[in-house]
C-alpha cells in the first residue's frame, strides 16, 4: 500500500469493545471502504476531457493527499460513545517537505458551512500550509492540531491561519461526540502521499451523504493540450450535498429513476434526533424518496492546478467549480456550504521576505481552458465520490444506500449515454 489512507480505529489492545448494547469492531489499518468498486470511467460514463495518470488531484506534481478514517460502533446514537462514522482528509499541496505558500483564493457559492483562515488567503493572495476537511463540530481540534504538527515539522511562524473546511456528517456519525483527535490530525497530514487517491467512505468523507445516497471523497483531474500549454487541473472534493431527484449525471436525470428513498432508516424505531424522525423505512416507497431536509448538506471543493496563476486568476477559476457542480444538479440551497478553494504550484519562492519577485502569469486569454477543465474534473470527482462510496449504516441505524453501478449503467444507457468502459483500473 503506498497510502496511510488509514482505517484508523482507536487503537486499543482488545480487538472488540462493548458500548451499553453496542458492538465496536476495532479494525487495523487498511484500504477497505471505497478500494475495490470501478470508477465513473471503468463503468462506461461518458466524461470530456484528458484526465491524467491517476485522475486525480495528485495528478499536479507535488500534491499529496492523506486521510484518516474512523468507523466504530453500531445501533442507537449515544452522543460521546459513538456509533462513529467520520474522519479526516489533508491535502499538501507542495507536500510534507516544504511550506512554501502557494498563490490561491476562495469562493463561498453558499456560505452555509465554514473554511477557516479564507481571510487571509483573500488578504494576502497566498495559501501557506495544508488544506485539511473533517465534520462540522471538528473544525477547531483539527485547527489546532495543524498548528501542532506544523510546528512539530519544522515550520517557522509568528502565527498562522490553517485552512480547515467542513461537512455535516451528523446523519451517520455521533457528531456531538467530538471524536476526531489530535492524533487523528497528525496521522492524515504524516502519511499523505502524491499518486492514488482514496475516494468514497474515507477520510473527513466517511460519514457524508450526496445527492441522496452515501457519498464522501472523490477526485479527478484534466490534462490540456500541449497547444493549451499542457498543464494539468486537479479537484478533490468531500461530497455531502443535493437530492437525490435532483442528481444528474452525463446529463441525464438519474435520481429521478430511483422511486423508493435511499437514506432511510432499518427496522422501527425511529432516530433519536428530532430533524430525522419523519426519515422513511428502509424497504417502504414513499412519496418523495428523500430523507428530511433533502439539502441539509454541503461539499468543499479543493482545485489544484500547475499553471501560472496569480490570486486573481484563480479567483476566477475557483468559481468555475460551481458549474461542475450545476451539471451534477446542484442549486446550492439555503441550508448548504458550498465552498471552494483554489491554489497554483508554480511561482515557486515567491512569498520570500527580502528583495523582489519574478513570477510567471498565464495570459487572461490562454485561460478558458482551465476554466474548462475545472468544470470538467469538478463534475467527475462528484460522481467518482458517488461511485466509490459503499452502503454505510451509522447511528440509530440511518442507512445510506450507494449509488448502484449496475443501475446507473442500465439508466444511461436508456438515455443513450453509456461510452465503452474506459480500459482497467487506475
Amino acid at each position: 500500500m503506498t497510502h496511510i489512507n488509514a482505517v484508523l480505529r482507536c487503537v486499543v489492545s482488545s480487538s472488540v469493545l462493548v458500548v451499553g448494547a453496542a458492538l465496536v469492531v476495532i479494525v487495523s489499518a487498511t484500504l477497505s471502504y471505497g478500494q475495490t468498486k470501478p470508477r465513473a470511467r471503468e463503468l462506461g460514463i461518458p466524461f470530456e476531457g484528458t484526465p491524467g495518470s491517476h485522475n486525480a488531484i495528485t495528478d499536479v506534481t507535488g500534491v499529496e493527499v492523506g486521510h484518516t478514517t474512523l468507523i466504530t460502533g453500531r445501533g442507537r446514537l449515544v452522543v460521546g460513545k459513538g456509533p462513529v462514522r467520520t474522519g479526516v482528509t489533508a491535502i499538501l499541496p507542495r507536500g510534507k517537505k516544504t511550506f512554501d505558500p502557494v498563490f490561491a483564493a476562495w469562493f463561498p457559492l453558499n456560505g452555509n458551512g465554514e473554511m477557516t483562515g479564507t481571510t487571509w488567503i483573500r488578504e494576502s493572495g497566498f495559501l501557506e500550509g495544508p488544506i485539511l476537511i473533517t465534520n462540522t463540530h471538528s473544525v477547531g481540534v483539527v485547527r489546532d492540531a495543524t498548528i501542532d504538527w506544523e510546528i512539530k515539522n519544522g515550520r517557522k511562524f509568528i502565527f498562522t491561519y490553517p485552512i480547515v473546511a467542513e461537512t455535516y456528517d451528523g446523519t451517520l456519525n455521533d457528531i456531538n461526540g467530538f471524536h476526531v483527535k489530535a492524533e487523528h490530525v497528525f496521522t492524515a497530514l504524516n502519511g499523505a502521499t502524491p499518486g492514488r487517491v482514496a475516494e468514497g467512505n474515507v477520510g473527513g468523507g466517511t460519514g457524508m451523504l450526496c445527492n441522496g445516497f452515501k457519498g464522501g471523497i472523490g477526485t479527478s483531474s484534466r490534462v490540456l493540450a500541449m497547444n493549451a500549454g499542457g498543464y494539468t487541473v486537479g479537484v478533490l472534493v468531500q461530497c455531502n450535498y443535493g437530492s437525490r431527484r435532483g442528481l444528474r449525471i452525463a446529463g441525464v436525470p438519474v435520481g429521478q429513476e430511483f422511486p423508493d428513498p435511499m437514506i432511510c432508516v432499518e427496522g422501527s424505531q425511529a432516530p433519536s434526533q428530532e430533524f430525522m424522525r419523519d426519515m422513511p423505512r428502509c424497504g417502504q416507497s414513499s412519496a418523495s424518496g428523500e430523507r428530511p431536509h433533502s439539502e441539509l448538506g454541503s461539499i468543499i471543493i479543493v482545485v489544484a492546478t500547475d499553471a501560472p496563476l496569480l490570486p486573481h486568476q484563480l479567483d476566477r477559476l475557483v468559481k468555475r467549480a460551481a458549474l461542475g457542480l450545476g451539471r451534477q444538479g446542484a442549486v446550492a440551497s439555503n441550508f448548504s456550504g458550498d465552498i471552494f478553494v483554489a491554489f497554483s504550484t508554480a511561482n515557486s519562492g515567491a512569498a520570500t521576505e527580502k528583495g523582489t519577485v519574478t513570477l510567471t502569469m498565464l495570459p487572461n486569454e490562454r485561460i478558458d481552458a482551465l476554466f474548462i477543465a475545472t468544470i470538467q474534473a469538478t463534475e467527475e470527482a462528484v460522481t467518482n465520490a458517488m461511485l466509490a462510496a459503499e452502503t454505510m449504516t451509522g447511528a440509530d441505524d440511518v442507512r445510506a444506500n450507494a449509488l448502484p453501478h449496475d443501475r446507473v449503467r442500465e439508466i444511461l444507457r436508456k438515455y443513450n449515454r453509456l461510452a465503452s468502459p474506459a480500459g482497467t483500473r487506475q
